[in-house]
């Protein structure tokens, strides 16, 4: 009887169900606990976290730095980039206009921005509102054009005309940014207001987010968290990207207090006190499975999650953990990360904000709140992931390490540095200038990347950026029929010498 119960105790401590008897404020310690040796296990300088349960905020901390070296302290108000995880605002935004009448999901988008040209006439007679919030539209990965070049939003906008597709309208899935733009310049032309002032007016205010701010250019600058990289194992603080230009598909900053309200609000069918922001079955059409995403394109944690079936509602990643779906969605620019995952059947809301640039230390806290606040459990998610993501990080260094392996030694360039200057243009990614001067080269794409240029082999050199994070790319010189410098390519994209 004796070995029964010891045998009792040791089934109940690794299912977790001991853990379950714990009173929430063990757990909350527990977790704050979790929270600290994850922040040092991954040198993350800053990060706030919120959960929010039962329609109730039972966990909302901040810690660290706002800036590596500096003493200044994170709080509750400190604003961080919430990247990508905006694009649920714009859905919602969206959304308003459906439940108003002004526009339907299944409406042709050319019907409410009729100037909308695409590379395919067929796409862009049939692309749907619903289609510009499910990364489907056919066209490949599109960020070189906010990330590499100077343009406004409507300049973005008129580039998409020479985008080739990749797949067949709504044959496939890869991540989009530009659609969610375009899905802003929609509500800009339905309501007669851009899309940041839509989202102040109709989000931000009614809900009292009083710490957020729909664009980074009105940002707190007296209580904003820096941007940080890992640079060969050091913190390093890094010139912050601003989304601004791409507004709706991941400019938003706010505090950890103000994106735990709004957790509970996609948690309660869109209600805050005695606003609502959306109908009801508008509400859950966010959150029916719109297309299926294919394992390349989900996140590598499923790997050890390991899920049944992974999908994508309007501005959410979905998958089932212990039977349960969630839906989440991370946040991601340079240096600045963001996340918001839900438990609906558990009425269990997750919310990360940190500043340092990919930090996954984010997917391992919502699989432990989900766990520790809800299913039970005691996987150690924050060992697991660490390493699968430490592997992957070491897999790419050594990619890239071999890259540059290959140079051939004893090779010199074909010409003389200056014959390597000049200007050259591809008509999609804009221009690249080379300049000579003190017997060097330096490298300006666009105004935007720019670096200095070191002979790797024969014609080709490397690329030394001083935002070291970047790394080092290629550029290769490509001679003409005449026996000079006729083009060269950077990352398999052609430029043309101009004359």
């Amino acid at each position: 009887m004796k070995n029964l119960m010891i045998l009792f105790f040791l089934i109940c401590s690794v299912s977790g169900f001991g853990q379950k008897q714990l009173s929430l404020e063990k757990k909350l310690e527990a977790y704050d606990a979790y929270i600290r040796q994850g922040m040092t296990d991954w040198k993350i300088p800053g990060l706030a976290v919120a959960v929010v349960k039962n329609n109730q905020v039972i966990f909302a901390k901040s810690y660290g730095v706002r800036t590596y070296g500096a003493s200044t302290p994170t709080d509750n108000h400190t604003q961080f980039s919430i990247g990508s995880t905006t694009k649920a605002m714009t859905a919602v935004c969206m959304g308003m206009l459906v439940d108003e009448g002004k526009v339907r999901w299944d409406d042709p988008v050319v019907q409410h921005l009729p100037e909308l040209k695409l590379y395919n006439p067929y796409t862009t007679a049939s692309l749907r509102i619903r289609d510009l919030f499910t990364h489907n539209s056919g066209t490949g990965n599109t960020d070189f054009l906010w990330g590499n070049m100077s343009l406004t939003s409507k300049e973005i906008v008129k580039k998409m005309a020479d985008i080739e597709p990749v797949y067949p309208l709504r044959g496939g899935f890869i991540y989009q940014n530009i659609f969610y733009l375009i899905a802003g310049e929609v509500i800009e032309k339905i309501s007669g207001k851009p899309w940041s002032a839509f989202i102040q007016d109709r989000i931000i205010k009614p809900l009292e987010l009083k710490h957020t701010v729909p664009l980074l250019a009105s940002s707190d600058k007296s209580n904003i968290s820096s941007a940080h990289y890992l640079i060969e194992g050091k913190t390093e603080v890094i010139q912050r990207l601003s989304a601004d230009n791409v507004g709706p598909a991941g400019s938003v900053y706010a505090c950890i207090e103000d994106m735990a309200r709004w957790a509970q609000v996609m948690l309660d069918s869109s209600k805050f006190g005695n606003v609502r922001l959306l109908k009801s079955e508008t509400w859950k059409e966010m959150f029916k499975p719109q297309v299926v995403v294919p394992e390349t394109q989900f996140y590598p944690t499923m790997k050890l999650v390991q899920p049944s079936w992974t999908t994508y509602g309007l501005g959410w990643f979905q998958h089932d953990y212990k039977g349960r779906k969630v839906n989440y969605h991370t946040g991601s620019l340079p240096g600045e990360i963001a996340m918001h995952a839900q438990l609906p059947s558990e009425q269990l809301g997750f919310y990360f904000l940190g500043n340092m640039d990919h930090a996954e230390l984010r997917h391992a806290l919502v699989y432990k709140a989900f766990d520790l606040f809800a299913l039970g459990g005691d996987r150690d998610w924050n060992k697991e992931i660490l390493s699968l993501y430490s592997t992957l990080q070491a897999n790419q260094e050594e990619a890239i390490a071999s890259m540059f392996s290959n140079k051939i030694p004893d090779t010199k360039p074909s010409q003389t540095l200056k014959n390597y200057a000049g200007i050259f243009s591809n008509s999609l990614h804009g221009t690249i200038t080379i300049v000579e001067s003190g017997g060097a080269l330096s490298f300006d794409q666009n105004d935007v990347v720019k670096g200095n240029l070191q002979h790797f082999h024969f014609d080709t050199f490397s690329i030394q950026y001083p935002e070291r994070w970047m790394g080092k790319g290629l550029v290769t010189f490509h001679l003409n029929q005449h026996g000079s410098i006729g083009s060269l390519k950077v990352a398999d994209v052609e430029f043309k010498r101009t004359k």
